[in-house]
């Protein structure tokens, strides 16, 4: 998130830049420590938010559970958000020798994010902030391409990074990891947060 957090910066935004330890935790407590990271900066103040794929889900649980106050949040990017899950979460883990190596590289929350009724993701609420998602559609793993059968950023679908109340939608052509650092989905990122909407 390096590359955003400098394009904020040149804006003039104060960026508080959250990692968090998400190959070893669940993402009930990935959200808790999000929140108290941002309540650790000024406890009342509104402020913006830009998410990368898991983060989406981390940000909807804190606000669902009531760690983060929805009144408190201004405008929000998701950039490739697993809003209704990903295939690669039913179906890699039990794979005979994928499964082990993609368990590991996950972690707890990504297990988590499969498309299943029983996910987390189905378990959400429709989103209670302004938002503006942003999809990639460029896929570089055939065998990825294969299990998510549609157009997708090679993590997840372009359709599930929808949901329910999000204000402005946008297809980019990029791949999921890099879709925080390209200028083009940067530029879009910011506009969507001064305008509320993505620039057409």
């Amino acid at each position: 998130m390096r590359p955003l957090e400098r394009a904020l910066v040149g804006r003039g935004y104060r960026v508080l830049n959250v990692d968090y330890p998400s190959r070893s935790a669940d993402v009930d407590t990935l959200a808790r420590h999000v929140a108290t990271h941002i309540a650790g900066v000024d406890g009342s103040e509104t402020f913006d938010v830009v998410t990368h794929s898991m983060g989406g889900i981390v940000l909807r649980v804190a606000v669902a559970r009531g760690y983060l106050s929805a009144e408190r949040i201004g405008r929000v990017v998701m950039l490739g958000p697993p809003n209704a899950g990903s295939e690669l979460a039913d179906i890699l883990p039990a794979m005979p020798v994928v499964g082990p190596v993609y368990r590991r590289v996950i972690g707890p929350a990504g297990l988590q994010l499969g498309t299943g009724a029983a996910a987390l993701p189905a378990s959400l609420p429709p989103v209670e902030f302004e938002l503006g998602v942003i999809a990639g559609d460029r896929s570089y793993n055939p065998l990825f391409s294969a299990i998510l059968r549609g157009p997708s950023d090679g993590k997840v679908r372009v359709e599930s990074t929808k949901v329910s109340g999000m204000t402005d939608f946008l297809v980019m052509p990029h791949w999921h990891p890099l879709l925080m650092a390209v200028p083009s989905v940067i530029a879009q990122a910011v506009h969507f947060l001064e305008a509320g909407a993505f620039r057409r």
